[in-house]
């Protein structure tokens, strides 16, 4: 599903990506892990070419990335607010969304109503601008967004930051249901060790750029193992 090879991000003659092979298969909930500053989110900005490598590869389904577009269609990603037009209701983004992806009313409506207990009434049919949302309610509608349109990969970063107790149940449940009902490849970027290890069956740590361990184990032996390596 997707292939990372021999890839290097540098700025200024500093590499802070370099990973030498890295693949997840289709249907994986993957987590990525690390302190700040171990390359995390360069690695979702290289997967998703809103970034160029300094060298190395990124195929999705066999299609390098920044030689096609084609794999847009099918990967859908929250990295931050910057990926929301804040000067719409959220009404108004998911329609501009559902006319962009050419999806139905009915449609979208679906999609929205599994979201309800993650909105808790606080998203839909409000005259608020995005901009005015708070951090937590910008996330959700990012997130909501990013698995709009029968996407087959999903990208979240720090998906559980800024949401409530309440809310980060509800959302490890509706990635775990989305997961199993339409077999959604999940890449994960967390802090939240607990949670990434909630949902998902394999994670990749990074350290400084460097795919320092990679684990598909039991829950709880990667608990153990991550807690050993952070408490170090």
């Amino acid at each position: 599903m997707i292939e990372i090879e021999q890839l290097q991000k540098t700025y200024d003659y500093e590499t802070v990506l370099n990973i030498e092979y890295l693949h997840i298969s289709k249907g994986e909930c993957f987590g990525l892990v690390g302190n700040n500053g171990a390359g995390k989110t360069t690695l979702f900005r290289l997967i998703l070419d809103l970034i160029r490598p300094t060298q190395g590869t990124v195929q999705i389904d066999g299609e390098d990335v920044q030689q096609s577009e084609d794999w847009k269609q099918t990967t859908g990603a929250y990295l931050d607010e910057h990926m929301l037009l804040s000067y719409l209701t959220a009404d108004e983004y998911f329609e501009v969304l559902r006319n962009l992806y050419g999806i139905s009313q009915h449609d979208l409506e679906q999609h929205l109503t599994g979201f309800e207990p993650l909105f808790n009434e606080e998203i839909i049919g409000k005259e608020k601008y995005i901009r005015d949302l708070s951090k937590g309610n910008l996330k959700k509608v990012g997130i909501a967004s990013a698995m709009l349109g029968n996407k087959q990969i999903v990208l979240l970063d720090e998906p559980f930051e800024n949401l409530d107790p309440t809310s980060q149940n509800r959302l490890k449940n509706i990635i775990l249901q989305e997961r199993r009902k339409n077999n959604i490849t999940f890449l994960i970027s967390s802090h939240d060790l607990t949670h990434v290890t909630d949902v998902c069956d394999r994670i990749v740590l990074l350290e400084k750029g460097l795919l320092k361990k990679d684990m598909k184990t039991e829950k709880e032996e990667m608990i153990e193992a991550l807690n050993a390596y952070f408490n170090t």
